[in-house]
């Protein structure tokens, strides 16, 4: 058995900022025998927390790419409760990712401290960055109604061999089309 699990995450807004302090919050529960609230099963399959490892993230702010994940994650306009605040430098900094659609147009109207302000950098290779972390699963937190950008990052985790798990309503796992691409390629696909 592997020791690592290792996660990208496409999107690190509030959900990704609360499963990345969750994953330092619990990192230090070692077994199934105590109660940990938070917590359906402290251990599953063999695998701790502390065994979640993020080593990808992509987003399109300018206030996050090129940071440090331990602090892009906390950037202004993310406003998701803060019950960790301690997490480490991780040593995996936010790459640009294309924006496509996951940017609503009617964002442009709200001030900058409640909007996404996109970064001018190019995006990089997404397919390249993943293989070059070693992630074996990409996880999906773009905005809702990110349909355009969800195929592209679905597509790149095809290419790069990483399952897929959608976290947003965009039809990825319940699309048959989708589904026999990645059921073709042996790779996971979950919602």
């Amino acid at each position: 058995m592997k020791k690592e699990i290792r996660i990208a995450i496409v999107g690190l807004g509030n959900c990704a900022c609360a499963l990345i302090q969750g994953l330092f919050y619990y990192r230090n529960v070692k077994d199934e025998k105590s109660l940990v609230p938070g917590l359906m099963h402290n251990v599953l399959g063999g695998y701790k927390i502390s065994d979640i490892k993020v080593v990808a993230v992509f987003d399109v702010d300018k206030r996050k790419v090129g940071k440090d994940v331990s602090e892009a994650m906390f950037s202004h306009q993310n406003c998701t409760k803060v019950f960790c605040k301690n997490i480490p430098k991780m040593g995996v900094k936010v790459k640009v990712g294309p924006v496509l659609d996951g940017v609503a147009s009617h964002m442009k109207e709200y001030p900058e401290d409640k909007t996404f302000v996109v970064a001018e950098r190019k995006p990089v290779d997404v397919v390249k960055e993943l293989k070059k972390s070693g992630a074996e699963i990409l996880i999906n937190y773009l905005p809702v109604g990110s349909q355009k950008a969800t195929e592209y990052y679905a597509n790149c985790a095809l290419k790069a061999g990483c399952a897929f798990i959608n976290c947003i309503p965009v039809f990825i796992v319940s699309n048959k089309k989708w589904a026999e691409k990645f059921e073709k390629k042996k790779v996971a696909l979950h919602r």
